[in-house]
């Protein structure tokens, strides 16, 4: 059986999501399942937001400004996650994801993590049990097309001063690199473009 679904505020910048399988199962999920007996329908107004999101991204408004995104979201993602590991996290997830998922196994460190990086204006999605495995806890990093450089390279900044003080890098750091850290992230962004 093959069904596929995703989550529009993720994807498209909007609320809601979608399962797409066969009739069947659609069925089958439309009288069994909570979600969908309980919680109120998308709106008309997140709708048309996704679906323009999706004309931009095809190109259907004229403009290449949909490719420019996705190529700036990957970019942005894949030297992130590079500057991730450059420091000595353990990182999961696939290349050219916008969502960065980074392990810090015990569950004492999430609230620890977080309010350090709150503490140095940073805010942090952090997930612990029971949405992960008990040791499998994360702090969950959701890159932007919208981020610049510097953006990135200050949160790298933060990161590097907390995942010290709270000791979630789990991998031999590399150190901060040769420069600044724009600068960094400016030689990943080129190789990432080539």
């Amino acid at each position: 059986m093959t069904s596929y679904s995703c989550h529009i505020k993720q994807a498209f910048g909007s609320v809601g999501g979608y399962i797409a399988a066969s009739r069947e199962v659609v069925t089958y999920l439309k009288r069994t399942c909570a979600c969908h007996l309980l919680a109120c329908s998308l709106s008309p107004v997140c709708a048309r937001q996704a679906i323009a999101a999706l004309r931009m991204i095809r190109g259907d408004d004229g403009t290449t400004r949909g490719a420019q995104k996705l190529q700036r979201i990957k970019d942005n993602a894949n030297a992130f996650r590079a500057g991730l590991k450059q420091l000595g996290y353990q990182t999961l997830g696939d290349l050219d994801s916008p969502v960065i998922p980074a392990l810090l196994f015990q569950p004492a460190k999430i609230p620890a993590f977080s309010r350090a990086c709150l503490a140095r204006k940073l805010a942090v999605v952090v997930v612990g049990s029971p949405a992960t495995p008990l040791l499998k806890s994360r702090v969950r990093f959701c890159i932007s097309a919208a981020h610049e450089w510097e953006d990135l390279a200050a949160a790298l900044r933060v990161l590097d001063d907390v995942g010290s003080e709270v000791m979630v890098k789990y991998r031999p750091s590399q150190g901060v690199p040769r420069g600044s850290w724009s600068e960094f992230l400016h030689r990943l962004g080129s190789r990432f473009l080539d």
